[in-house]
């Protein structure tokens, strides 16, 4: 994890497998949501939160908001490299934001917004103390 200014930036590599192409050997673009939701977990890792920490408190994170524009396809094999920027304060929503990259190339941005959610409620929530705490560190 790098921080630059007031932000979190994190990156994550991973490789594009066979079964994640389609016909035309471009990575299937349904695979970017799951691409995004692996590195904004180990982005809050990096920070020392877990998905799994937040639920076991009661907490869920639903994605509320899912946006990605395509510049080039990644192709099978393509070790991609996913920048994952938080570069607010989160609230009841917190905001990730992605680039994609093969080698220098990039081949997407895009962005999601999760809700903290009361799992005993199911109703939206303020981002929990202890996680607050944690990106206050990043913002101040």
């Amino acid at each position: 994890m790098t921080t630059l200014g007031p932000m979190i930036h994190h990156q994550t590599i991973l490789r594009v497998r066979y079964a994640e192409t389609d016909r035309m050997g471009y990575a299937y673009y349904g695979n970017y949501a799951v691409y995004f939701e692996v590195a904004r977990v180990e982005a809050l890792r990096s920070l020392g939160i877990t998905y799994k920490s937040l639920e076991d408190e009661g907490v869920l994170l639903p994605v509320a908001e899912y946006s990605i524009r395509y510049h080039k396809p990644a192709y099978y094999d393509d070790e991609l490299r996913i920048e994952t920027t938080i570069s607010e304060m989160p609230s009841v929503r917190i905001r990730f934001q992605y680039k994609t990259y093969r080698g220098d190339e990039l081949l997407n941005t895009a962005s999601t917004d999760l809700v903290f959610v009361d799992k005993s409620t199911g109703k939206p929530m303020r981002c929990p103390l202890d996680v607050s705490e944690v990106m206050k560190t990043h913002f101040s």
